[in-house]
């Protein structure tokens, strides 16, 4: 498995397993011990999935040392507010049955931001979380956010696939040092993802599927990947994308594919922003 460098020196897995949409604590558990028995080792939830128990279930049951895994959680913006992300935090560490988190992540740029920063701040000098960052925020508000605490965020996880390539956006997390995590790499099948003539193109000289192109390309963009299946056979699909490379002429071909735009919503339309506050009641 390849790793990336966060910039505290801590090693990221580049390929992870996401457990998005999937509440049923059963089906999230059988789903992350298969990934397991795959081999994946860096693990991607959040308050918000409601199944960061199964997760933790999962870790213990596996019978590997909780140093072998990365595990990610995000505080969602009910729980934003000093105190309560502090709270929050501690939470999350009990539901997956683990002294630390190797990652925390503000879900959403709304709401108390700041306060639940700070508590991921004392939480990460305190050693509960090795590494902290940010989740969909945009570039303004990921150096907003930067600036003006004690801890840059590491890691910045916005929705990134052929289809939204965030060229722009990764220019400026480059730029402050913060690693690019993608969600959604398959954009969740949209805009006929796994059809795209331009992929099936790139896979049949490879031998591989339209997924593992996509997947291949970010990862080859030095970019963090999190792809979720239910299928475990999909599960080790999406992890065999080491052995083979895409070449320059390759790349610039499924870099064409850039639209520039969500194939889900805009984080920084008002719109998006009474959806999350009609979510949390306000």
């Amino acid at each position: 498995m390849k790793n990336v460098i966060l910039a505290n020196g801590v090693e990221m897995p580049i390929l992870g397993y996401g457990v998005y949409q999937i509440p049923d604590l059963t089906e999230c558990e059988r789903c992350v011990l298969d990934a397991i028995d795959v081999g994946y080792r860096h693990i991607d939830t959040a308050q918000a999935y409601r199944n960061e128990a199964a997760v933790g279930s999962a870790l213990k049951k596996s019978g590997l040392p909780r140093g072998d895994f990365f595990i990610t959680s995000k505080i969602f913006p009910n729980n934003f507010g000093y105190e309560k992300a502090k709270a929050s935090i501690d939470e999350s560490l009990k539901k997956i049955q683990t002294d630390y988190l190797d990652l925390m992540l503000l879900h959403q740029p709304f709401a108390d931001t700041y306060g639940a920063y700070r508590a991921l701040e004392e939480a990460y000098k305190a050693g509960k979380i090795r590494a902290i960052g940010i989740s969909n925020f945009s570039p303004d508000r990921m150096i907003d956010i930067g600036k003006f605490n004690d801890v840059f965020p590491m890691v910045n996880q916005v929705e990134t696939h052929v289809f939204n390539q965030q060229i722009k956006t990764k220019t400026y997390m480059d730029r402050y040092h913060v690693q690019l995590e993608s969600w959604g790499p398959f954009a969740e099948g949209r805009h006929d993802f796994f059809n795209n003539p331009t992929l099936l193109q790139v896979g049949a000289a490879h031998h591989k599927s339209a997924a593992q192109v996509a997947l291949r390309y970010l990862i080859q963009r030095g970019i963090v990947v999190i792809p979720k299946s239910t299928h475990k056979e999909r599960m080790k699909e999406n992890f065999e994308v080491f052995d083979f490379e895409l070449t320059p002429k390759e790349m610039d071909a499924i870099l064409a594919l850039d639209e520039g735009t969500s194939q889900f919503f805009d984080h920084t339309a008002p719109e998006t922003v009474e959806m999350f506050a009609k979510w949390m009641g306000k």
